[in-house]
């Protein structure tokens, strides 16, 4: 009887831990609020077409990864990059990269969020940008590396105007950095709306 008991104890608790996962799974993802030296983004990503590239960027959030750093190249017509550099271009480096979801359909159309990589298509990491014109070279074309293009996983849906001030902003070179914003634009604070 007492070995019945703890096998249905246990098998109950099994299921209410898988339907709570689910739940969790299954609940609707909550947009990132960026809140920035030259004002308030807000950002919705997209967790179906890019999931792990979406669960990539929370989990940096949920970290309090991106606090502090800056925008770090911007560059007028084209877009503005952070998540990978404090304040005098100390490097903050992330976890491991991820893999390329730029095949994934999304394009990198004004105001969508990609990941920045080196010219390995699967070096994505922390460092992400924000597109501020329609950037269709940026694409997926092909599966070969000069054409695999780069990440979208979400888009600016409040804030946008706060990222043309930033893209505005006048740009000096810091050791072989270009095009680095000689005023700092921080990353306050980035968190999950509540």
């Amino acid at each position: 009887m007492l070995r019945t008991l703890t096998f249905l104890l246990t098998t109950c608790t099994l299921c209410l831990i898988s339907l709570s996962t689910l739940a969790a799974e299954g609940a609707p993802k909550k947009n990132i609020i960026m809140e920035t030296t030259m004002g308030t983004i807000e950002i919705k990503l997209n967790d179906s077409k890019a999931p792990v590239t979406a669960a990539n960027f929370r989990r940096y959030v949920r970290e309090d990864f991106f606090n502090g750093l800056i925008f770090h190249r911007v560059i007028p017509g084209f877009m503005v990059q952070g998540g990978g550099f404090e304040p005098g271009m100390d490097e903050r480096h992330g976890h491991a990269p991820i893999i390329n979801e730029a095949d994934n359909g999304l394009k990198n159309k004004r105001g969508t969020l990609s990941m920045a990589r080196t010219s390995d298509i699967n070096s994505a990491s922390c460092q992400f940008f924000i597109n501020v014109a329609d950037n269709a070279f940026l694409d997926h074309r092909d599966k070969n590396p000069a054409d695999y293009g780069y990440a979208v996983f979400g888009e600016v849906v409040e804030g946008m105007e706060v990222v043309d001030k930033i893209v505005a902003s006048p740009t000096t070179s810091i050791g072989y950095y270009q095009d680095v914003p000689k005023k700092d634009v921080l990353i306050l604070k980035a968190y999950e709306k509540e």
